[in-house]
This record gives structure tokens, sequence and C-alpha cells, in this order.
């Protein structure tokens, strides 16, 4: 019974139905076809034979009714009864022949002579003696007997003026037609029969021919899923079953090698595993730790022998966020804070589900990212936003105070306070425009939004250029003193940028350098690099603040630095344009004696031939 069913299920009965049923409904189509054809064109010549007959006896009978007869000649009815004799055929069941009085004046039906001198019944008959009117022959079916009849009636017409002087009515048995159509069905069905049978053997062979190589590579599959991959299929033709077996043979060879290359692949997933920057830990469906990598190992600070086994949410402490190992996959990621005294770390754990063949929950992949140095971008961010506010709100507060008593009552009117207010009002608004540029500048070059039109400089003498502009100043409480080499340095700088580096490290130094206080600038060579040093004798920097100046709105005397104009920007805007020209800028500082600002910039590699 098994055997019955396989075969059943099989490609190769599907093979021979497919033929047998192609086949089938050919010869079906043909058959349909050459029959309907057939019918018609049989149909259509008995028709034209009777038409035939009828014309020549439509011929005849118009001699007759036209005949001059004397006594001593026969009478019309037995002229008419002569003529019909020659009709009287197997396939002309009836013909009778009536006169224009509708009476019968002949018939071939030797059982039916009764009829003869009677009227005709028929309307149809009445009609065409009265009008003259042609109908067109028509086949009738007796249900009762099962004959088909075909009945035609044509009017008799003598002279030029078509006078009706009788009509014949006729009836032919059209059985024959139909009884060749059964026979030829019967041969063809015969036919049919035999190349179905015919069919039905070749396609038995040609599923046997197509079905046999796919039969073997069914049992090398059962062989290589159990690990044998020594076994080749045969190769019977180069047709697409051929084919199709060399693409299994080729299989089978990738397949082994796949097979023999896992082990190091599974190696090669430990190392990559072992060297990511991320911490891996891997659990199974109940969260016990079954994977942990090296640096999950540096983050969490145990070994995998250590806490193999034990809960994940236990070994992150996060239990008081996530009550149960089911509760992971609606997480997503979470912060972790493992800071300390000694340092600030904080941890981003992403889980991920893990899930089996079924779409099964079977397990979960952690992977622990250091975002300490992300979180301080982030604060950092949010304290610029909070910074930016209120440098804006403070000089618009300002503004709008003055403003305020400007337009109430009487003041604007007052020589003395409004000019005063006014000067004020002007002072506040110059502020925030050069915030709003230094602002716009420094979101150009973060955005990389901005072109260096580097050009080949003398330093020495851009540097005297830049002293000697603040010189003109006439700042009588300080002095400049310039300590340049005298040799020509040669640097690729964008002029513009580096004054406006230049404008506001020594506007610092002025702005906080003491009565009588001296400014040193200087220049040396260093390492291939060009040092321009700052000094001023101001109040200094704390020590743990040094590092923190070239940041954005940093100051380290804030009421002091908004008092003399400053935005705080003046020094990140300086480090970015040093940093684009490839150079360093830092400060030194001790409270009390003053400031040191360092600029170094590469120096241009002299050519044979330059003079310095």
């Amino acid at each position: 019974m098994e055997k019955k069913v396989k075969f059943f299920q099989s490609i190769r009965l599907k093979i021979i139905l497919i033929y047998i049923l192609l086949l089938l409904i050919a010869i079906q189509v043909i058959g349909a076809y050459f029959a309907n054809n057939l019918e018609t064109k049989l149909r259509e010549n008995f028709i034209e034979s009777i038409n035939d007959r009828v014309e020549l006896l439509t011929y005849q009978l118009q001699q007759t009714f036209t005949k001059t007869r004397t006594e001593e000649d026969r009478s019309l009815q037995h002229d008419i009864q002569s003529v019909l004799a020659d009709y009287d055929i197997d396939d002309i069941t009836e013909l009778q022949v009536i006169d224009a009085q509708g009476r019968i004046i002949g018939t071939t039906n030797q059982f039916n002579k009764e009829v003869v001198g009677k009227l005709t019944n028929r309307p149809e008959i009445e009609r065409m003696l009265i009008f003259g009117t042609e109908y067109k022959p028509a086949i009738v079916y007796n249900p009762r007997i099962g004959h088909r009849t075909l009945v035609k009636m044509v009017p008799i017409f003598v002279n030029q003026k078509k006078e009706v002087v009788g009509a014949i009515y006729l009836e032919a048995s059209i059985e024959g037609v139909y009884d060749q159509l059964e026979e030829i069905s019967s041969i063809f069905l015969n036919g049919t029969l035999l190349a179905i049978s015919i069919s039905a053997l070749l396609g038995i062979l040609v599923a046997r021919t197509i079905t046999k190589p796919i039969s073997a590579m069914r049992k090398q599959a059962h062989v290589m899923a159990g690990g044998d991959f020594s076994k080749k299929v045969d190769v019977y033709g180069m047709d697409e079953i051929g084919q199709l077996a060399m693409s299994f043979n080729h299989l089978n060879d990738k397949l082994k090698q796949s097979y023999a290359t896992t082990e190091g692949e599974r190696r090669k997933l430990t190392s990559v595993l072992s060297n990511m920057n991320d911490g891996v830990i891997a659990t199974d469906h109940n969260g016990s730790i079954i994977l942990m990598n090296d640096p999950a190992k540096k983050i969490i600070g145990k070994t995998f022998e250590q806490i193999k086994g034990k809960s994940l949410l236990e070994l992150l402490g996060i239990t008081d966020q996530i009550e149960t190992i089911e509760d992971v996959p609606q997480t997503g990621s979470i912060i972790i804070d493992y800071s300390d005294e000694e340092q600030h770390l904080l941890v981003k754990a992403s889980f991920s589900v893990i899930q089996d063949e079924n779409e099964m929950m079977n397990g979960f992949i952690t992977v622990l990212s250091d975002v300490t140095e992300e979180e301080k971008i982030e604060r950092e961010r949010r304290e610029f936003v909070a910074n930016v506010s209120h440098e804006l709100r403070t000089p618009l507060t300002s503004m709008r105070s003055y403003l305020e008593a400007l337009a109430d009552g009487e003041t604007w009117k007052d020589p003395e306070i409004a000019p005063k207010f006014l000067a004020v009002t002007q002072t506040e608004t110059e502020r925030m425009i050069r915030l709003v540029n230094d602002l716009l500048q420094l979101s150009k070059m973060d955005n990389k939004d901005y072109y260096l039109h580097k050009e080949k400089v003398d330093f020495t003498k851009f540097f005297h250029h830049v002293i000697d502009r603040f010189e003109m100043n006439k700042y009588e409480h300080l002095q400049f003193k310039r300590d340049l080499l005298a040799q020509t340095l040669w640097v690729w700088i964008d002029k513009d940028k580096i004054i406006q580096v230049l404008d506001n490290v020594i506007s610092n130094a002025v702005k906080y350098s003491p009565e009588g206080g001296v400014i040193k600038l200087g220049t040396k060579v260093k390492n291939k690099m060009l040092l321009i040093t700052v000094s001023d004798q101001g109040v200094g920097i704390p020590i743990d603040q040094i590092d923190k100046i070239f940041n954005r709105f940093y100051r380290v005397d804030k009421a002091r630095s908004r008092k003399l104009g400053g935005t705080g920007l003046g020094l990140a805007i300086a480090k970015e344009m040093i940093e684009a020209h490839n150079g360093e800028i830092w400060a030194e500082s001790e409270e009390g004696k003053g400031t040191t600002i360092f600029l170094t910039l590469p120096l241009m590699h002299k050519k044979r031939g330059d003079v310095s």
C-alpha cells in the first residue's frame, strides 16, 4: 500500500497524466473542429443536392402546367404523376405537387395516395400560392422517433409575369448525413483510444528517464544529510536533468568544503568577539550567561569563569529596572552608571533576541558600549545651548530695561540721562552682534563650511604689522615688547584667519594686563615649526582651569569678562583656526604673575636657492 501511495504522489504519474491530457485535449479540439465542419459540409452538400433536384423538377412541372392538351391527351394529374415517378428515391420521403387552388395533384408517397385530389392543410402553401412567397429549407426534428427531415417548399411560376400555377412540397430524410457523422466519430474515437494507449507507454518511458536521476539525487541527499560527502550522482546526459546532476555533485563538493571549514569559521567568530571594542554577552532563554568576550570582561571586571551560568540581570545590576528576563525584549537598551570615586563610567547595554528555526526565543545577545565620552559631549552641548541662551538674555534684558525707562515718562527728553541710556543700549547691541558673528563662524568651522585662502607669507614682517596696529591704538598704560627672530620665516597661511587669531590673543592680553604692564611677543623655530608666544602680566589663570579656557563660553572671571565686552568664544575660534592650519595652541599661567599663550604653525620647506 505504501508503494502505491508513493506512486500516486510521484512526479512519474504526473508526467504520464500530462502526456495523456495534452494529447486528449489536442485530439478533442481537432475532433470537435473536424466534426463541426464536416457536419456543416455534409448538410450543405445534401441541401445542394435536393435543391438541384427541385430545380429540375420545377422546370419539368412548368412545362407540364403550360402544355396544351386535347381531349385525347392524358390529364394534368396523370402527367404530373408521371414526372414524380422519376423522383421516387430513398432520400426523398415525400414529394407533393399542389395546383393553384391548393389541391394536391401528385405525390411520391405510395402509402398516402388518398391525399391526391384533396386540398392541402399547410398554411405556408396557401400563402405561397397567394403571394408567391418563397421559404428557405428547414430541418425539422421529430423527438418521438428521433428523426431529422429536410422540408422544402417551392412555388411554380409560368410566363414572364411569374404567375403562380402551383407549388412543390418536399420532405427528405437527412439521417444519412448524421449516420455518416456517427460512423466517422466512431472511427475517430477508436483512433483516439489507440493514440492515448501509445502515449501512455511513451509517457512511462519518458517519465522513467526523468525520474530515475531525480530518485538517485534524493537518495544522495539523505546520505549527505548524514555527513557523508564521498559519493557522487551519476550523470546520464547533458540535458537539464544531467546539468542538475552536475550541479548536485558541485553542491556536494561545496558542502564538503563548507563542512570542513565550519570549525575554522567558529574560531574566527571567537576571534572577532575577542577583538571587538564593544563587550558582548550571550545568554540562554533563561537569562543565564553562556558566552562573554574580552571587552565585556574589562567592563564588568570579572572573568567568564566567575560569571558563567549566572543571571544577566544580577550581573549588570539592573534588577531594579528589569524585573524578569521576559521583559528584556521590550527594554531595547538602557544606560548603566558604573561611576565611582576614581573614574566616571557610563555603559549602554543593548539587548537583542536570538530566535531558533521556529522563531521562538532561544536567548539574548547583550552589547555593552562605553558611552562616557558621548554623554560628555551631549552634556557639553546642553551647556553650550544654556550658555548661548544666557549670553543673549543678559544684553537683551539690559536693553529692554533701558528702553522701557526711555519710553516711560519724560526720560527720553533728559539731555543727560537719555544719551547714557542710548549708549548702553548701543553697547549691548554691538555685544550681541559680536556674539552672533562668533557663533556663525564657529558653526561654519564645525560644518567645514569655510575655505582657507592660503598664501606664502613672511611671518616676521606679517607679525610686526599686526603688533604695529595695536601700538597705534595708544594703550598708554601698556608696553609692547617684541622678541621676534630677525630671519625670514615663510609660512603657508590664510592671512585674514591668522590676523583674527592674533587679534583675539593680543586683545585678551591687553584686557587683563594691569596699569604699566608689559606684553611680550616672540617667535622661535622648534622642530620645523614656528612657535609664537604672547605673554601678559595679568591676574593669571588657576592651574585647574588652564585647559578649559579654549572651551566655548568659558570664562575664568565671568563678571570681569562681560564687563570688558568679551563673548567667551575668542579663544575657541582661535583654536579651531590654528588647528585648521595644522598647528597647535595652548596656555601656561601662574596666578598673580600672568599668562602666556603659545601658538605653532608649520614652516615651509626651504628649496635650494632660497635666500633667508
